[in-house]
C-alpha cells in the first residue's frame, strides 16, 4: 500500500473518443432461412403475432445469435387501413405497431396532442408526405453495437410481383443512405436518422413527393423503416396517392381487384402488397424475408478514454515503501552509503480522494528512478 500520494492536476489528464467500425454483411439466405434447411429453423414466431425474429442458427441451439426482428405497421390514416379495412388481417395490431414505433422514433407534435408519423424527407412539419404502410427491421445490439455508421447502410430487395417461389429472375432495387454522413436528421427523440434513397442522387428537386426516398434508418436505435410500396409493380412507387409519373391510381379503395395505395391489386394477386394487407404480420414478414437479396452496414463502437499522465519529478518517488527496500537500516539497492537514493517503479496505483485504491497498472519491466531522472508514465482508462 502506498504511503506517498500525488494529486493529479487538470493538465495531467485528457479525454479522447475513438470510433471503431466493423463491417456487417448479411445475405438473403440468412434471412430466408434457406442456408440451413427449408424448415426455417432459424426463424422464430411468437404467440402474440406482433413480430418475427431471425437468428443466424436454429434458435433452439445455445449457439444461436439473434440478428433482427421484422414486423409491419400501418397508419390509421392510410388507404389500406381506412378504405380496405375488411381485407386487412390484424388491422388493430398493425396500427398499434405503427403508433408504437412512431411514438418512440418520431415523438409527438409541438402541442403533444398527436404522434408524429414517419415522413419521407424527415420534415414532419412539411405537410402530407408520410410513410403510412411500412416494414420495420430492428437489428440486434449484437450487430449494431452503439450505432450504425452513417452512410454505410445498403439493402437490395427483389421487387417482382410474385410473393413466393423463385425470385432469381426478379428485378431488384437497392436502397441506401447515400451521403448520410453529411445529410442526416436530428429531430427524433431516438437520435439521428438518415433517408434511404433508391439512387445515389440527392432528393429530387422536381418531385415534391420525394419518390426516391424508400424509408428511414435510425442509427442509434438500429431500426430501419421501409415503405411497403417498394414492392409495387412497376417498381416506381406511389406517394400521396400519386405515382412518380403523376398518374392517379385507379379505383382506390374498391376492394375488388382495384389498385390500392401501392398501385397494385389488393385482392386477386399474390404479391407483397396483398401479403401486407391481407396476411398476418408473420405472413408479411415471411414474404419480406424471401425478397431480401442482401443487407450490409458498418456498426460503430464508441470507445471513450481518459488518459492520465503520471509525472515523477526528479525529487519524487526515489524511495520505496516496500519492507524489503531496507535491510538493517540500509537501502538494499545501494552499494555505498554515499550513492544517490534509487527505486524501481513496477506499479502505478490510482486512488480516490480518501486514498482508496481504485485502479492499478503494471509496467512491463521495472523502471529505475533516482534524483537524476524524471519519468512521465501514460495510463489510459477505457470505458
Amino acid at each position: 500500500m502506498a504511503t506517498t500520494f500525488k494529486n493529479f492536476l487538470n493538465s495531467d489528464l485528457t479525454n479522447t473518443r475513438t470510433l471503431l467500425h466493423e463491417a456487417i454483411p448479411m445475405t438473403g439466405s440468412i434471412l430466408s432461412g434457406t442456408y440451413i434447411t427449408n424448415t426455417e429453423t432459424n426463424i422464430k414466431n411468437f404467440g402474440h403475432g406482433m413480430f418475427q425474429s431471425v437468428y443466424d442458427y436454429p434458435y433452439l441451439s445455445s449457439s444461436a445469435n439473434h440478428i433482427v426482428d421484422i414486423t409491419v405497421g400501418m397508419s390509421a390514416s392510410s388507404v389500406v387501413s381506412s378504405s380496405e379495412s375488411t381485407l386487412v388481417t390484424q388491422q388493430a395490431k398493425k396500427i398499434n405497431i405503427y403508433n408504437q414505433m412512431a411514438q418512440v422514433l418520431m415523438g409527438y407534435n409541438a402541442t403533444g396532442s398527436a404522434i408524429r408519423g414517419f415522413d419521407r424527407d424527415g420534415n414532419t412539419a412539411g405537410g402530407s408526405d408520410g410513410l403510412t404502410e411500412v416494414f420495420f427491421l430492428s437489428f440486434s445490439r449484437l450487430l449494431t453495437k452503439d450505432e450504425i455508421k452513417k452512410g454505410s447502410f445498403s439493402m437490395s430487395l427483389y421487387t417482382g410481383s410474385s410473393a413466393t417461389g423463385a425470385v432469381t429472375n426478379s428485378t431488384f432495387m437497392t436502397v441506401a443512405d447515400h451521403n448520410a454522413a453529411n445529410n442526416y436528421r436530428v429531430n427524433s427523440p431516438a437520435g439521428e436518422y438518415g433517408l434511404l434513397l433508391t439512387s445515389s442522387t440527392a432528393l429530387l428537386a422536381t418531385d415534391k413527393a420525394n419518390s426516391n426516398v424508400a424509408g428511414l434508418v435510425f442509427y442509434q436505435a438500429g431500426i430501419v423503416v421501409l415503405t411497403a410500396s417498394v414492392f409495387s409493380s412497376p417498381v416506381a412507387f406511389n406517394t400521396e396517392f400519386m405515382d412518380v409519373y403523376g398518374a392517379q391510381p385507379a379505383q382506390i379503395g374498391s376492394g375488388s381487384g382495384g389498385r390500392g395505395y401501392f398501385g397494385s391489386a389488393i385482392t386477386g394477386s399474390s404479391n407483397m402488397v396483398q401479403l401486407f394487407a391481407s396476411q398476418s404480420i408473420s405472413g408479411a414478414a415471411d414474404g419480406f424475408r424471401s425478397r431480401v437479396r442482401d443487407i450490409s452496414f458498418n456498426n460503430t463502437t464508441e470507445l471513450n478514454s481518459t488518459i492520465y499522465f503520471c509525472r515523477a519529478n526528479h525529487n519524487e518517488f526515489n524511495y520505496s515503501s516496500n519492507p524489503t527496500y531496507v535491510n538493517g537500516s540500509k537501502i538494499v539497492v545501494k552499494d555505498n552509503t554515499t550513492d544517490l537514493p534509487v527505486s524501481y517503479i513496477t506499479t502505478i496505483g490510482m486512488y480516490s480522494a480518501d486514498n482508496e485504491l481504485l485502479a492499478m497498472a503494471k509496467i512491463s519491466e521495472p523502471l529505475k528512478k533516482d534524483p537524476n531522472t524524471e519519468l512521465t508514465l501514460r495510463v489510459r482508462l477505457d470505458y
